[in-house]
C-alpha cells in the first residue's frame, strides 16, 4: 500500500503560503503557512495533520485489538495532541497525547487497557513518530 500527499510552498519562511493536497481529494489545495504553524492564522499545519493520522490510526488500532479478544466498541473518540517544540537541533515533534474515551458493551479495565496499550505501541502512526506518546483512556459505562 502506498499513499500520496503533496505540499507547494511559495515565498519566504514568514511571509510565505503553501497548500497541501492528498491523492484521495479530501485534501485539497488546503492553506497552511506560518501563522497557521505557529500563530492562529486560519488554515491548518503539519502537526495538526498528524494529530488527526494519529487519533485515526489509533482508533482503528483499538477497534483491532478489542475485536481480538472478540469485544466490539459501540464507539471510540480519540482527540492526539501534537507537542512542537524548538530544541537545540531545530523545532521537533517531542510528545503526542492521546486522549481516548470508549463505550465498549462487556469489557473490563484490565482487557480495555491492555487493548489500548497494546494500540498505542501498535499503531503505525505510533510506531512512525519519534516522540514520546503518553495516552488517557476511559472505558465508559
Amino acid at each position: 500500500m502506498l499513499r500520496k500527499a503533496s505540499a507547494e510552498w511559495t515565498g519566504g519562511l514568514k511571509d510565505g503560503r503553501g497548500t497541501i493536497s492528498s491523492d484521495s481529494g479530501v485534501l485539497s489545495d488546503t492553506q497552511y503557512s506560518f501563522s497557521t504553524r505557529f500563530e492562529d492564522g486560519i488554515g491548518t499545519n503539519p502537526e495538526e495533520l498528524i494529530a488527526a493520522a494519529h487519533a485515526g490510526c489509533f482508533a482503528m488500532a483499538l477497534s483491532g485489538q478489542l475485536g481480538a479478544v472478540g469485544l466490539t466498541a459501540d464507539s471510540i473518540r480519540t482527540t492526539a495532541s501534537v507537542r512542537l517544540e524548538k530544541l537545540e537541533a531545530g523545532f521537533t515533534v517531542t510528545k503526542v497525547y492521546l486522549d481516548v474515551a470508549a463505550n465498549v458493551p462487556g469489557a473490563d479495565e484490565a482487557a480495555f487497557m491492555t487493548a489500548a496499550n497494546n494500540a498505542k505501541a501498535g499503531c503505525p502512526i505510533s510506531r512512525v513518530l519519534n516522540a514520546e506518546i503518553t495516552m488517557d483512556a476511559k472505558l465508559e459505562r
